[in-house]
């Protein structure tokens, strides 16, 4: 793939954006691609609002998406969905809290882990695989939880 896939993560502080930067980044790295990520914080140890990039490719020369250059915006509370529209490309995928029956996650703190399996319906990567990152990135207290939100978001 000579393409760079662009991958942007809103949301607010204490969310869990950071930890889907990394999971998606582990998925990816573990494929071979060159992975590129930046974040931007505000007031994020007060809620205020944090974005973070990830790209990957055969090569990333930039960390930073260039905006409308977004193929996947992933936002987890819908009132930053308005704020970060702008970065989605014509054609990219928006994936919000919307996207999956929410009230069903066992653990509210698990609505990030959520979001990226509603995420990787998107992506043809193995399932496997992103269970795999999961493990990595988070204690094995929380795998089954996080394992469970994961198989709600991915449908």
């Amino acid at each position: 793939m000579n393409k760079t896939v662009n991958v942007k993560f809103a949301g607010l502080g204490g969310q869990g954006i950071l930890t889907c930067t990394d999971i998606l980044g582990h998925v990816v790295f573990d494929l071979g691609f060159d992975v590129k990520k930046a974040e931007v914080h505000g007031m994020s140890q007060r809620g205020g609002a944090i974005t973070s990039d990830l790209r990957y490719g055969k090569k990333v020369f930039s960390p930073m998406i260039p905006t409308g250059e977004a193929d996947y915006l992933v936002v987890l509370t819908e009132d930053q969905v308005d704020v970060n529209q702008h970065q989605l490309k014509d054609g990219g995928v928006l994936v919000t809290p919307a996207d999956f029956p929410v009230d069903q996650l066992e653990n509210k703190r698990t609505l990030n882990v959520a979001l990226l399996g509603a995420l990787s319906r998107h992506m043809e990567f193995a399932e496997e695989l992103w269970l795999d990152a999961i493990r990595k990135q988070l204690p094995e207290r929380l795998h089954e939880v996080n394992e469970k939100a994961f198989g709600l978001g991915r449908g």
